[in-house]
């Protein structure tokens, strides 16, 4: 980024499926930012501290060397939302991460579909108000 620091997310599942066919990660980004790579308090990787809403992407992040992993932690209380929901613009439906129907929206509301690693970071600069960068 460029202000030289650094944002945290975490692997919440490896099993969720994208279009009900395409396995991939479910992923969040925590508001927390940090000068060091160093892993942050466990209150600031919690479910109540998305930056932006969970996103399900494939393993191109961390082979392309965008995502790093830099820890393996158990999952406690309050880690993970209680329902996950995503939205699908061409259906007008919303879904969990496993592509099952539900009756109506359940906050925080991600897309649908596969996030690349230019998506996943257009949404967190612009969340952040960092200009992000030019498609060539």
């Amino acid at each position: 980024m460029p202000d030289d620091k650094y944002s945290f997310g975490r692997v919440v599942s490896t099993s969720a499926m994208v279009g009900g066919r395409n396995p991939s990660q479910l992923i969040y980004v925590f508001k927390i930012r940090s000068a060091s790579k160093d892993l942050p308090e466990r209150s600031e990787l919690r479910s109540d501290r998305l930056l932006v809403p969970p996103m399900m992407t494939n393993l191109l992040p961390w082979s392309r060397g965008y995502l790093e992993t830099i820890a393996h932690l158990p999952f406690e209380s309050g880690d993970i939302l209680p329902q996950h929901c995503f939205y699908d613009s061409f259906f007008r439906k919303y879904f969990d991460e496993l592509g099952n129907d539900l009756p109506c929206p359940a906050e925080p509301v991600g897309e649908l579909g596969l996030q690349s690693f230019r998506t996943i970071d257009d949404a967190v600069s612009m969340e952040l108000g960092i200009p992000i960068v030019p498609e060539d």
